[in-house]
């Protein structure tokens, strides 16, 4: 019997996370430690990832078993972790979802967590994600499930209602906006630590820290450094890139963000692109600073085509001949969610604190316990523990209930394949108002994805 631990990976032909997650892997020295088993529903794409990932352990000349199927029930006995990166439908999919909305006059920078892109990109992933639980329950009870899919909030909280299978979903950006307030101070990457609550893309960092001192004052004086310029720069600003290089960011690329910081001194991750789909009511027809959300204010079109770019790229470097490029690691950095790290920490119960998206359990004042929260809690060989925090600003435990009551309504909507139900989750995510616009908006999205849409046929 092996004393390897059996990680299965579904939803392999991901374009960036399969290639980054071996990185780590490869990386971590302890490659005697595991076997991957990698599922992904197209043959085609599977075969292109299991070459990639043979190739990068010859690289390094680093070996562990693999295996490869697209069929996820001859792999899943055994495993003692279980990583979801599905996306039903795909990034045409996901184009749909911006794109039918749009007709509607409703302009999204991201679509893929609230809003109607979000909605209905829910409908499409929650009743093969609430499958995949169900047997991860029946074929693996004791794994370890981690989900990176989206709408993560409305996923997680959908298996956990349907199935009691305890998810954890895992994202990124708590990690990428503390290099990103790194950089807007001039400190190093990797030098901010941060407490924050709340939904996932809507997650309030209420305590930030640079080297364990408190940079609240340090952000505040450049803030008011750059507000005597931020009206001109925004009126000067002739596009919002979906992520800024090559300077420090500045007030004018995330005014919302930091808005709410001044108001409530929290900092919301993950940054005007995701935040302003939380506020919906404050950009009608997606006008934002002069600019258009989705359009030429973090352009949607643009983000989904280089997803694109990046797929055909691992195809080819899947395909080539040649071994990979000198560069190749470089270029592919581990996985920001820390997997690896966290697993260390469960095996070895070193209570080490992670980002995490699970029910609070009371953790945080103010919210419906059984929540699916993005919230700091430490992994313990016991499993996951949320660390209690301390009250939100009134408003932002408003904020926040609201659209966990609407994200309530999407989870039944989708599980029951109610036409009435997709409706009132439109009208309770705030971006429709009119019954009506819904109901025209709801049929419409249905139709788009009939294929992808089997529990409303």
């Amino acid at each position: 019997m092996s004393d390897r631990l059996k990680l299965v990976l579904i939803g392999a032909g991901s374009t960036v996370f399969t290639q980054r997650l071996v990185a780590d892997l490869i990386l971590s020295g302890e490659s005697d430690r595991w076997e991957l088993a990698l599922v992904d529903i197209d043959p085609v794409t599977l075969k292109a990832v299991d070459a990639l990932v043979r190739k990068m352990l010859l690289f390094k000349h680093v070996n562990f078993p693999i295996v490869s199927t697209i069929e996820r029930r001859e792999v899943l006995p055994g495993a003692d972790f279980v990583v979801t990166t599905i996306a039903v439908g795909g990034r045409r999919g996901w184009e749909l979802d911006i794109q039918v909305p749009r007709r509607h006059g409703i302009y999204q920078p991201v679509g893929d967590s609230v809003m109607p892109g979000g909605i209905s990109r829910a409908m499409r992933m929650i009743p093969q994600m609430v499958a995949i639980a169900e047997d991860v329950a029946r074929l693996c009870p004791a794994a370890h499930f981690f989900n990176y899919s989206n709408p993560m909030t409305a996923i997680c909280r959908a298996i956990r209602l349907k199935t009691g299978v305890p998810v954890i979903g895992l994202c990124h950006g708590v990690h990428h906006v503390e290099n990103e307030l790194a950089r807007f101070l001039g400190r190093e990457e990797g030098s901010i630590s941060s407490f924050g609550v709340g939904l996932n893309h809507l997650t309030f960092l209420m305590d930030i820290r640079c080297n364990g001192e408190d940079v609240k004052p340090l952000l505040r004086a450049k803030l008011d450094e750059q507000r005597p310029l931020l009206e001109q720069e925004l009126r000067d600003k002739t596009s919002w890139p979906n992520g800024v290089t090559g300077r420090a960011p500045r007030y004018s690329d995330d005014p919302l963000s930091w808005s709410i910081f001044e108001r409530y001194g929290v900092f919301p991750v993950a940054m005007d692109r995701h935040v302003a789909e939380f506020y919906p009511e404050r950009f009608p027809n997606g006008c934002y600073y002069g600019h258009t959300l989705g359009v030429d204010a973090f352009s949607i079109d643009g983000r989904i085509a280089l997803g694109d770019t990046w797929f055909d790229e691992m195809l080819a470097v899947a395909r080539s001949k040649d071994p990979l490029p000198p560069s190749y690691f470089d270029n592919v950095p581990g996985e920001s969610e820390q997997l690896v790290d966290i697993i260390r920490s469960l095996l070895e119960d070193r209570r080490e604190v992670f980002s995490t998206n699970m029910p609070h359990g009371g953790a945080v004042p103010g919210l419906p316990p059984d929540a699916v929260l993005e919230l700091p809690a430490s992994a313990t060989g016991q499993g996951f523990t949320p660390l209690q925090s301390a009250p939100l600003p009134p408003a932002l435990v408003a904020k926040l209930a609201s659209k966990i009551a609407a994200i309530e309504v999407t989870v039944q909507a989708a599980l029951e394949g109610s036409v009435d139900l997709f409706v009132e989750a439109l009208l309770a995510d705030g971006a429709v108002t009119e019954p009506a616009a819904a109901a025209a908006l709801a049929r419409d999205l249905i139709e788009a994805h009939k294929a992808h849409l089997p529990q409303f046929a």
